[in-house]
Formats: structure tokens, sequence, C-alpha cells
């Protein structure tokens, strides 16, 4: 069973983000995703490619930075030369779509496309032999903390088919809501990158501690 876990640091201590990235590192997660939003796509403002310069500083993982803003292509190389592993912009954001991942990769990092629970998977099957990963968004896109929308369960499903039925091995990545209930259910319908969030940053116990919960939910070792 593959899959990787990445820390969602949306869900951190804004006050720490240095200190909240290099504990996910130290847990053993596999990736940071930097949620970058700018008050037009979604309602939130949060970070820039600032934060992305300094946390690369700080931590060896892979940056993943989820562009949740309109016009993403404007600001590729700025978040590119920040240190970003990965861009995954938004489908509803892009009127060029096929272009922007292009760019992306061009620009040497692998490229993402995400799309909101109320988006057809019809609107990127045009685009999946250039996508690297499609991540589907298992809450409506803006804060964390958010119950996971199950009626996306078969989206997964579905879109796992399409890529076997192409040939694609474009990873499948789930960003929502996971958390030990719900990170079997998306692994099970084919997903292979969980972005977990409040699952892994919250009061209840340090991230070590709530990463190995979701690994045990998901392969059943205690």
């Amino acid at each position: 069973m593959n899959y990787l876990i990445e820390a969602s640091i949306l869900s951190a201590d804004f006050s720490r983000l240095g200190d909240a990235a290099r504990e996910a590192e130290a847990a053993g997660v596999d990736a940071i995703q930097v949620d970058v939003m700018d008050g037009i796509f979604v309602p939130p403002i949060t970070f820039g490619s600032g934060v992305v310069k300094a946390l690369r500083s700080l931590v060896n993982l892979p940056l993943d930075v989820h562009l949740m803003i309109v016009q993403p292509e404007r600001h590729l190389a700025a978040f590119v030369e920040a240190g970003a592993s990965r861009l995954v912009i938004h489908q509803e954001t892009c009127v060029h779509l096929h272009r922007v991942l292009g760019t992306i990769r061009k620009l040497g990092v692998e490229a993402g496309v995400a799309i909101n629970p109320a988006t057809p998977l019809s609107t990127v099957e045009e685009v999946l032999e250039v996508a690297d990963m499609i991540q589907v968004m298992t809450v409506n896109p803006g804060w964390g903390g958010q119950a996971f929308l199950e009626s996306q369960l078969l989206k997964i499903t579905r879109l796992k088919g399409m890529l076997e039925q192409r040939g694609l091995k474009a990873a499948i990545a789930v960003d929502g809501g996971v958390d030990p209930t719900t990170a079997p259910l998306v692994v099970r319908a084919g997903a292979s990158v969980l972005v977990a969030g409040s699952s892994l940053y919250n009061d209840r116990a340090p991230v070590a501690e709530n990463l190995a919960a979701l690994h045990s939910s998901i392969t059943g070792d205690k």
C-alpha cells in the first residue's frame, strides 16, 4: 500500500511556522503543503512566496505549494525561485490550464491541478497527460478543519479509473478533512497523497503521535 502524507502548514500556529515545519519533518511526514490564498478565489489571505522561501531554508522536505489564487500564471516563477517542489493550481482559476501546467513543468518542478468539490472530472480530462498530480478537494477550499465530504470518494475512484485506462501514473491527492476515520477511505478509493492539517496540528497530541495514528488507521497496525 503506497501512499504519502503531507502536512498542511495552514493548520499550524502562524506565530511559529518554522518550528511547526521542523516538527513535521522530524515526525516523518513526506512533504509540507503550503496553502497560498489571495482573498479573491477564496476569502482568506494567507502566505506568499516569502514564507515558502523561509520554510525552504529550514527543512529538507518537498514543499508542495497549493495556489488558491486567481491568475496563478503571474506568480509561478516567484514560487519556484522561493523553493517550491510542486505547484498546484486550480482548474477553476485557469483559462489556459494546459498552457499553465506546461509552464510549471518548464520551470523545473512538478505540476498539479486541484478541483473543487462541485467541479466535475471532465474539466481536467484533457490535461491529465501534463499533470504530475490531481488534487481532489474533499472540502470547499478556504479554511482548515472542515468536515470531509464523502461525496468525493466516488470522484477519486472515477479519477483512478481514468488514469489507469490511459496508462498514466499521475498521483491522486486528497485535501480536506483527512483524519484517522477518512484516511483509509480515500486510500481505498485510490488516493496516493493525503494532505492532513488539523488532524496533525492540534492540541490533542504532538504531530508525531497524530501522524502515527493516521498511518495506523490506513495500515491496520497498532
